[in-house]
């Protein structure tokens, strides 16, 4: 049987900062695009994001079949039916701050999307799309 730790106790506990692991924020919306558009070589462009979006690129789904249109809602994935956050910035906080989560989901995304991994030029299109809705 385990016992209570006692409040004296955490409360020093966290004081010292040896509180539970949280994930930091280690990038934004605005880094991540800086950084795709100058590894594009070019400026993401908002109108070439939404029709990249919107678009099946000649296989089943498209950015929207999962994410909706426009993604400032939940949405919902196409084959196994789980719940998807917003993906627009203004519409989820947390959309596009974990650099190994977003390179994760890019990478899974537009293998479903594409068949191969979005280029720089795509990423920074989506982004500045999804940067753009308010």
């Amino acid at each position: 049987m385990s016992r209570p730790i006692p409040s004296a106790l955490l409360a020093c506990a966290l004081a010292a900062g040896l509180s539970l692991p949280v994930r930091a924020a280690d990038t934004n919306p605005a880094r991540q695009l800086a950084d795709w558009s100058a590894r594009a070589g070019q400026t993401g462009d908002a109108g070439r994001g939404r029709a990249f979006f919107g678009s099946r690129h000649g296989g089943e789904w498209s950015c929207s079949s999962c994410h909706g249109t426009p993604p400032t809602r939940s949405g919902q994935h196409a084959r196994t039916g789980k719940a998807i956050d917003p993906l627009a910035p203004a519409f989820n906080p947390r959309a596009f701050t974990d650099t190994a989560r977003v390179d994760k989901w890019f990478r899974r995304n537009c293998n479903d999307v594409l068949a191969r991994e979005c280029s720089a030029a795509e990423k920074a299109d989506l982004l500045a799309y999804l940067i753009g809705l308010q």
